[in-house]
């Protein structure tokens, strides 16, 4: 009989340590951070967020074709709406440059692509954080404006944490998973998380009871109770 696999408990950071963290860290790596940590979005996810995603009138960011093809609605966090903002000020700027420039059109989705190639150069599927430079697409061999490569803010991690000397290995991920398991923390239903995740399986989500600082069932440990 086949012993079964148990999946790696996933690395969770204290609020505490997630505050340290933050406070390393400054601009755009700082403001996505946020966004991860405040949302629960994958890294890709964040990384291709377009300007229309985010619905500030309603505090609220949609994931469009998530994992499993599937959107999802989140609550904007109110402690990042005005960096967004400024943000989105940013892109406007930016987007009116690459204009000015005839700049190749952000990349769209296939289908939107045949359909219609010049939303591209439209503000509403501009990249929320976009890369500084222009760059040539491998696969097509377009020079455009690509988003912020996911590598950048990997580095900006790895300098903060250093600096907090936080003895966890810490990537875009865990800022994910610390969303997660902060909220079961402050009571939140695991149905509710899993959907904001986006994880079609709530067992998937459940593995976030193993790291609490209370188990499953919510009951502390005797020593604590000493």
């Amino acid at each position: 009989m086949r012993s079964r696999t148990h999946p790696n408990l996933p690395v969770v950071l204290s609020v505490s340590e997630v505050k340290q963290i933050l406070n390393e860290m400054n601009g755009l790596p700082k403001l996505i951070a946020q966004v991860i940590y405040g949302t629960g979005l994958r890294k890709n996810e964040v990384h291709r967020l377009r300007v229309k995603d985010i619905d500030f009138d309603r505090n609220q960011i949609t994931v469009k074709r998530g994992k499993g093809r599937k959107d999802r609605p989140l609550p904007l966090p109110e402690a990042c709406k005005n960096d967004l903002l400024k943000q989105l000020e940013f892109v406007k700027q930016l987007h009116l440059k690459d204009l000015r420039e005839k700049v190749n059109g952000v990349e769209l989705p296939y289908a939107l692509d045949r359909k219609d190639p010049s939303a591209g150069k439209s503000l509403s599927w501009q990249w929320i954080f976009p890369s500084l430079r222009i760059s040539t697409d491998p696969r097509t061999l377009i020079v455009r404006r690509h988003h912020m490569h996911p590598s950048v803010f990997a580095k900006h991690v790895k300098k903060a944490v250093e600096k907090t000397k936080i003895n966890k290995k810490v990537t875009a991920h865990v800022f994910r998973h610390s969303f997660a398991t902060h909220l079961l923390e402050s009571g939140a239903d695991i149905r509710t998380v899993q959907e904001l995740l986006g994880h079609s399986d709530v067992r998937t989500t459940q593995i976030y009871t193993h790291v609490l600082n209370r188990n499953p069932n919510g009951t502390l440990s005797p020593l604590d109770k000493l």
